[in-house]
């Protein structure tokens, strides 16, 4: 039975692409797209402007016999900065936060323990990852599904990389 994942963590091209290189062998199938604001539907034009309160986010289509979700919450906080406030290396906007869309009380009590752990553990600063129920997903324009895998020399965040 397949589940569903949904992070925010900056610009999707890279949150994509690293969860694709450590993943993929499991199974997963990914998507980047909008959530969490308005309009409903909305284009990157009108996401990019920061006025529309979506995030740029990768949803996952998962086995949990394969890979968990707390698996994936774990690497999500250490493939990204969660400590900086709607931002990411150079992207700034509200669009580029670091959120959490759960899709089931499980998945929020998983995330909300993962979170802390990684707090203490790793970002004694603290983290401002926001936890939020998810949300219509809308999905990305096809040119930016798999965007570094067709563009290998495209932009990647600075801040898409492994802290341990």
């Amino acid at each position: 039975m397949s589940e569903t994942a949904t992070f925010a963590a900056g610009c999707f091209w890279g949150v994509e692409h690293i969860f694709n290189q450590h993943f993929k062998q499991y199974g997963i199938v990914t998507r980047v797209g909008y959530t969490g604001g308005d309009p409903v539907g909305p284009t990157y034009q009108q996401v990019k402007t920061g006025t529309t309160n979506h995030a740029e986010v990768l949803r996952i289509q998962f086995d949990p016999s394969k890979v968990s979700y707390e698996t994936l919450v774990e690497f999500f906080y250490k493939m990204h900065d969660p400590t900086t406030l709607n931002s990411q290396g150079p992207d700034i906007g509200s669009q580029y936060r670091s959120a959490i869309f759960y899709h089931s009380k499980e998945q929020k009590t998983i995330a909300e323990r993962v979170t802390i752990e990684v707090s203490e553990k790793y970002y004694k600063e603290g983290v401002v990852t926001q936890l939020i129920e998810a949300q219509p997903f809308y999905d990305g324009e096809e040119y930016h599904q798999f965007y570094l895998e067709k563009n290998p020399e495209g932009y990647a965040c600075p801040s898409h990389f492994l802290r341990w």
